[in-house]
């Protein structure tokens, strides 16, 4: 296997488990890969993830999520001309990395004080510089109308939570602002690969469109990621929506 193609299905299958934060936001049990990179349906086990075992687990080894962004958030900002924007549950930070690195201010939130440590010394490696946050996402507030960009990356939560905050973040967006959303889709229990099982925690593109209070959806549509598994390469279905408000 090429080398580029490797780094590719390893980044996408750590993608399959980052939707797992949700537990870093409600304590909530979470299904963890025996390994990075690896889906093993008959041993992965279930374990509560609060802010504290996050930390341990942030703690715990070199680096838990790769350095790269994440590729739908690369597609999408990279069309963008820099502004203010906000990483929402960032974990080790690699989206603000790059969009720092990209001319954009922004700010990082997450509640795990392990993974903000990660990530700012993540963020000097890289010669940039980037608002760190730690602050459960249910409570956060921003600036109204302060925000270029809003990304939302994996962030698991039963519906109520995800519409209340969501409909926060529409109203922190500036005139011509977007907000971005890419996580896994429930129908990806059934006919995908990973992530969490639990249906309540998912969501499809016209729920969340159902979400956004007052934007202009520009996508709303499941889009595909190509998974290594203990029974080979399988495919994992996303919700991805893009939403902007009116200048």
């Amino acid at each position: 296997m090429r080398a580029e193609v490797a780094t590719f299905l390893l980044e996408e299958a750590l993608e399959a488990h980052r939707s797992l934060d949700y537990g870093r936001l409600t304590g909530r049990a979470v299904v963890l890969p025996q390994e990075p990179g690896q889906v093993n349906s008959s041993t992965d086990s279930l374990r509560p993830m609060d802010s504290a075992a996050w930390n341990e687990r942030y703690s715990g080894q070199e680096l838990l999520w790769s350095r790269e962004p994440n590729r739908f958030v690369a597609e999408v900002a990279g069309a963008l001309p820099a502004g203010r924007a906000a990483d929402l549950a960032c974990g080790e930070g690699r989206n603000a990395i790059w969009l720092a690195a990209r001319g954009w201010k922004v700010v990082g939130v997450d509640f795990s004080a392990a993974a903000l440590e990660r990530a700012r010394l993540l963020a000097a490696q890289a010669g940039v510089e980037v608002e760190w946050i730690e602050a459960n996402l249910t409570s956060y507030e921003q600036v109204p109308s302060s925000l270029d960009l809003v990304i939302f990356s994996y962030l698991h939560l039963p519906a109520d939570s995800m519409r209340a905050i969501l409909v926060r973040a529409c109203s922190w967006l500036a005139p011509g602002g977007l907000l971005m959303l890419i996580g896994h889709a429930r129908r990806n229990i059934e006919q995908g690969v990973g992530g969490p099982q639990e249906p309540s925690l998912l969501y499809e593109p016209d729920e969340v469109v159902s979400w956004l209070d007052g934007l202009e959806v520009e996508r709303a549509e499941n889009v595909f990621r190509e998974v290594g598994t203990d029974e080979g390469t399988r495919r994992a279905i996303d919700t991805l929506v893009t939403a902007k408000r009116s200048a």
